[in-house]
């Protein structure tokens, strides 16, 4: 098994000191493992294949639950897109290999010869092992912070949602040809403010839309975001759909606010 000292390191690495630490072993062993060493009863050891399971529920959950709140103006098939990558085996091994994942596991001499500590599938299955564990001896709350600042966390800063591969409009390219072709002023975007912890902030942007004689502020967008790229995205989203509704003849979405 695992020496405790090694245990003790990837806790620390985890976030989280376990209670039961029977249940991070259980995570970290591989069926092949299981199978070779007979318990005193000569009855196979458990292994990780249930926790993987439980684990790929809590991972599921937290992400689509995070990802609702973050992005509130995704559609459903945004969301989904976004979610599908962040739980993927391909991005998941990434999050594993961080945490040094493979050196910890519990793996059968054949598994063992034939490199199963950088096999892409027997990493993400571990992880997913790991997080159920985490849910069983912390709770839920445990293992989405977990979720949170090892796997979603880093990824959605490395991307700037959005991202190419997602299907989001470049909003601020759209506005800023549109303006052109009507021979009116570039709109002008503004932080107005900033707020939550550094891991998580939420950046307000205003875009200001000049009338055709730039004498006054005809119409702001108002857009917030976890990047300033994507609350000015936001906020040039709400001008464009301000100018569409008065080129097709409606009411204004919105009106018009002087600055």
């Amino acid at each position: 098994m695992v020496m405790a000292r090694n245990l003790a390191a990837l806790e620390e690495a985890l976030g989280h000191t376990f209670q039961r630490r029977d249940l991070l072993e259980l995570a970290l062993t591989h069926s092949s493992y299981a199978r070779e060493k007979k318990s005193p009863a000569d009855a196979p050891l458990g292994d990780n294949e249930q926790l993987e399971f439980l684990g790929d529920t809590v991972l599921a959950l937290s992400v689509s639950e995070e990802l609702f709140h973050r992005f509130p103006h995704f559609r459903e098939g945004e969301l989904s897109k976004l979610r599908a990558h962040l739980v993927s085996e391909k991005y998941l091994i990434q999050v594993a290999e961080s945490l040094q994942l493979g050196e910890f596991l519990h793996l059968g001499r054949g598994e063992e010869k034939s490199g199963g500590r950088n096999k892409p599938a027997l990493l993400a299955d571990a992880l997913e092992a790991v997080i159920a564990a985490l849910y069983l001896d912390g709770g839920f709350e445990r293992a989405r912070q977990f979720v949170l600042e090892k796997v979603l966390g880093p990824e959605l800063h490395r991307l700037d949602v959005p991202v190419a591969g997602l299907p989001v409009t470049d909003y601020k390219s759209a506005l800023q040809e549109l303006l052109q072709a009507s021979g009116r002023q570039q709109p002008e975007y503004y932080v107005v403010k900033e707020s939550g912890p550094e891991h998580k902030k939420i950046f307000s942007v205003e875009v200001r839309l000049l009338s055709g004689n730039a004498e006054r502020v005809e119409f702001t967008g108002h857009g917030e975001g976890p990047t300033k790229k994507r609350a000015e995205q936001e906020a040039a989203r709400l001008v464009l759909e301000y100018l569409t509704s008065l080129s097709n003849g409606q009411a204004p979405l919105a009106e018009a606010r002087p600055w």
